[in-house]
């Protein structure tokens, strides 16, 4: 089967190519070439996904400030507490 190009793949298509790239390499079964090939197109996944995920991060940042939002405020996880 013809791999996608990298740019027509989505967000969610790359993560998962990558986790079977990351997969593939931990056997180890692999030659040298086609570890080096697949740790290649890893790269460029990872890389494409950064940019994708920093699109996405500016375009939220657009809608806020549309509506009155000034500025992101950082995630965070609610944490139960013993106390």
């Amino acid at each position: 089967m013809a791999k996608k190009k990298i740019e027509n793949l989505s967000f969610e298509e790359s993560l998962t190519e990558l986790e079977n790239i990351v997969q593939n390499l931990e056997q180890g079964e692999l030659s040298l070439e086609e570890s080096m090939t697949l740790f290649e197109r890893g790269l460029n996944l990872s890389q494409s996904s950064q940019v994708k995920l920093q699109d996405a991060e500016q375009k939220i940042k657009i809608l806020l400030e549309k509506n009155g939002e000034m500025q992101l405020e950082n995630f965070q996880l609610s944490q139960s507490s013993d106390s």
